[in-house]
């Protein structure tokens, strides 16, 4: 019998890269599983777009996943990485909705995935670029740092209406509307703000987040320093 794991994970310690790892954490903490292994990518060699890691993923990016279970079924962008994991191994629906029965909710998910990824996730992206390029463009440095501050602005709406997430009902649960966004929000320092002081329940929210223990294992996948190892 194969001991291979029955999921291979190409990452590098990015934000998107920690959206899958922190899920698949939190998934081994409420199911058990799925185990996986890990396959460090460092991006600054360019090593994602050789012709092999384009076999997985013609876009050529990180994080891509494959699943051996399933013939070596490979998954590339991240919320769609997510849906799957979610689909296949979140079988109780703990970080999800049931799509029937809480077609709602199901949505607001979904609405919260696709902000994040049409919004945060490139507009932060962009402002970290030009915070620190070389060539100092003030006007693109302050375009996209506005702007993902405006996006905060927009998450700091949804949750101060007493919710401590961002999608469900009352105060909302855990979900992958929030697993999806964190790893962006959490790096707010680098190039958007110092601090989240200007929107104290986001604020709140992140160090809810940052709390939990699946999503610190998932932080450390793969671990700091691994490729300036020998």
């Amino acid at each position: 019998m194969s001991s291979a794991k029955p999921l291979v994970l190409y990452t590098g310690r990015t934000p998107n890269g920690f959206k899958v790892s922190t899920f698949l954490e939190e998934l081994k903490l409420a199911y058990g599983g799925p185990d996986y292994e890990v396959f460090p990518i460092d991006i600054s060699t360019n090593v994602q777009k050789e012709p092999w890691f384009i076999a997985l993923n013609p876009n050529g990016r990180i994080p891509t996943l494959t699943d051996r279970s399933r013939d070596n079924f490979n998954v590339f962008e991240t919320a769609a990485i997510l849906l799957y994991l979610q689909k296949y191994f979140d079988k109780n629906n703990i970080f999800a909705f049931d799509q029937d029965k809480e077609a709602n909710d199901y949505s607001e998910m979904l609405q919260w995935i696709f902000f994040a990824h049409g919004g945060v996730g490139p507009m932060q992206g962009q402002a970290n670029h030009f915070t620190f390029v070389k060539d100092d463009i003030p006007y693109a440095k302050n375009r996209y740092v506005e702007e993902t501050k405006r996006l905060y602005g927009v998450m700091e709406i949804r949750l101060s209406a007493g919710r401590d997430y961002l999608a469900g009902p009352g105060r909302g649960k855990l979900s992958l509307a929030d697993l999806n966004v964190y790893p962006w929000v959490r790096i707010h320092h680098f190039s958007v703000c110092k601090t989240l002081d200007e929107w104290p329940n986001l604020k709140a929210w992140t160090e809810r987040l940052a709390a939990r223990p699946g999503v610190q294992a998932g932080l450390e996948v793969p671990p700091d320093g691994w490729n300036k190892k020998s």
